[in-house]
């Protein structure tokens, strides 16, 4: 039985590509991937499209979730939370399992087309529980009146469709990104281009949430649930006849196997070789295992790095007639791992900064109930619409950002991409400690206000803490968007996009975890008490900002060690440096 061949699987992966040509062929692709089809842009507009229509479905259910489960199903306020913060969480788990999905057997294209059935069904299943009489209570409740729960039935029906759509978006928000960015070709000359679909992508997603939680929440609670309902379906069946009807126009990338198989190989053949010195008793180096090509489409060969040497080990040639594809890797597959392993400690930054960003929805909402909501003498703004003013401001930020910042930059820099990923954010990482120290002084100044006789102080002095806060999402939400897409292995992009996702959910659990402590050691009143007037949420805003500094600090020492991606230049085999030893 003759020995396996070196590295043991580029004979099965020339198969795989020999398979995945003929896939990608049918599906829009070419023998090659996506590199060879050259670039347009109804691919890119198609995805944006897509993007702000599902946008504004699923925001019309998540933004009104908890009042539809209070006034219209008559559930408890502990059975809402409970149930609401549940499918939060599946909501944003569930791209990770998508995105390991799309990059390991569907692929980015058939993971969107396969979610896009799961999201119809079950948006149009929550329409017709919302309009069919026999699938909800008879009556209708304000909220915190006591009314006759749901039937046993009508949760089934309700939650089938709830779970049901949030299967779906899971998949459509792990894969729907990372798909609109390989329309674009990696020409170094116009990285532009794709930064610029990035912001857009920010901006639709944005703008989704803020005609949902204008126009579709008003006629949710105003006109009728099945209508607000019916339009968000509407929205997303005209977004998957778009998506279906452009599959020509689109470049389409097929996957290449299980990328955890060959992280998991680099981890054991590190192991196994653990005792392998990298250099030869002669001096000369050893060498080093590589491809004899630098792959199809995007699966580029990667140049070997400095640091966490002993992964390099993993790649060493030891006795190439011995050796499979668990004592023996390449050099890219090294890399690969090496990626993940510094990739890592910035996304937990990432955790930090989303729990900052949080107090936008939670805080700042409170701190403007107990502010003066009255512009002039007969309007009064709704505390809530505030998050929807800030989406304003963000898109107003997207357009500034775009058109004078990053060109600026490059000016300044001479860099093509103007400021780099990681410097960007820094600067939302800055903005959001300006943020909350602003809201700090903010709340200072209405307690001594209001203790002092004067009244409650206006809400339009919220304005610029809202101003900033959105100029941080901005630079941090585009900029980690690039990050986590420039800087992953190719055949691991979706799985690292979604991880910005399910960074937002575990930042709300972080800021879930610092409410119970402070409530905990503050006692009664406490920091956060019931009567804003009685407590000092200042406190709390300047603990965050202290949180938020901590994190920068830690941000910055991060960013200044952290290695970038580099793409091999050279075909022949690599060799291992003594002077890095």
């Amino acid at each position: 039985m003759s020995p396996p061949p070196p590295g043991g699987s580029n004979g099965h992966r020339r198969h795989q590509q020999q398979q995945q040509a003929v896939s990608s062929m049918e599906s829009g692709g070419d023998a090659s991937g996506a590199a060879r089809k050259r670039f347009t842009w109804k691919g890119p507009v198609i995805v944006l499209v897509f993007e702000l229509l599902e946008s504004i479905a699923f925001s019309g259910v998540a933004l009104n979730l908890v009042v539809y489960l209070a006034t219209v199903l008559h559930g408890s306020t502990a059975f809402n939370a409970a149930h609401v913060d549940t499918w939060n969480g599946t909501t944003f788990i569930v791209p990770v399992i998508g995105a390991f999905l799309a990059d390991s057997y569907w692929g980015k294209y058939r993971t969107i087309l396969a979610s896009i059935v799961f999201y119809l069904v079950g948006l149009v299943l929550l329409t017709v529980s919302a309009a069919i009489p026999s699938l909800r209570p008879a009556t209708a409740c304000q909220m915190g009146e006591p009314c006759a729960p749901a039937t046993k039935t009508q949760f089934s029906v309700f939650f089938a469709a709830l779970y049901l759509t949030s299967v779906g978006t899971g998949g459509v928000k792990s894969a729907l990104l990372p798909f609109g960015a390989e329309q674009y070709d990696d020409d170094a000359d116009r990285p532009e281009r794709k930064q610029a679909f990035f912001s857009w992508f920010f901006a639709a997603i944005n703008l989704g949430i803020f005609v949902a939680g204008t126009l579709v929440s008003w006629l949710e609670q105003n006109v009728s649930w099945a209508l607000g309902f019916g339009i968000g379906t509407a929205c997303f069946f005209v977004a998957a006849l778009a998506f279906v009807a452009g599959t020509p126009c689109y470049r389409v990338q097929m996957p290449t196997g299980s990328p955890l198989k060959d992280i998991i190989r680099v981890l054991v053949a590190a192991f196994r070789k653990r005792n392998v010195r990298m250099e030869r008793d002669d001096g000369a180096a050893v060498l080093l295992h590589e491809d004899d090509a630098n792959g199809d489409g995007e699966q580029l060969r990667l140049a070997r790095t400095k640091g966490l040497r002993c992964l390099d080990k993993a790649a060493a040639i030891v006795d190439k007639a011995q050796e499979g594809q668990w004592s023996l890797c390449t050099v890219s597959e090294v890399e690969g791992v090496k990626i993940l392993v510094r990739m890592l400690p910035i996304w937990v930054t990432c955790v930090l900064y989303a729990a900052s960003l949080g107090q936008m929805t939670t805080t700042f909402i409170q701190q403007g109930m107990a502010m003066d909501t009255r512009l002039g003498v007969r309007f009064k703004v709704p505390v809530a619409s505030l998050v929807s003013v800030e989406v304003v401001f963000m898109l107003l930020w997207v357009v500034l950002h775009d058109a004078a910042i990053i060109p600026a930059a490059r000016w300044l820099t001479g860099r093509p991409g103007g400021l780099t990923q990681l410097q960007r954010m820094g600067v939302g990482r800055f903005l959001v400690v300006l943020a909350l120290g602003t809201a700090a002084l903010v709340e200072r100044r209405r307690l001594r206000a209001i203790h002092g006789g004067s009244g409650p102080m206006s809400i339009a002095w919220q304005v610029p803490q809202f101003v900033l806060v959105a100029g941080s999402d901005v630079f941090c939400g585009i900029a980690q968007l690039e990050f986590f897409y420039g800087e992953a292995p190719a055949a691991m992009r979706s799985i690292c996009s979604a991880f910005s996702f399910l960074a937002l959910s575990l930042g709300f659990y972080v800021n879930s975890l610092v409410v119970t402590l402070v409530a905990a050691v503050t006692k009664r009143p406490g920091w956060l008490a019931p009567d804003l007037n009685a407590g000092h949420l200042d406190y709390y805003f300047w603990l965050w900002t202290i949180i938020s500094v901590a994190n920068l600090l830690l941000y910055m020492v991060l960013a200044a060690r952290y290695t970038p991606k580099q793409v091999a230049a050279a075909v022949e085999p690599m060799r291992s440096s003594s002077s890095d030893e």
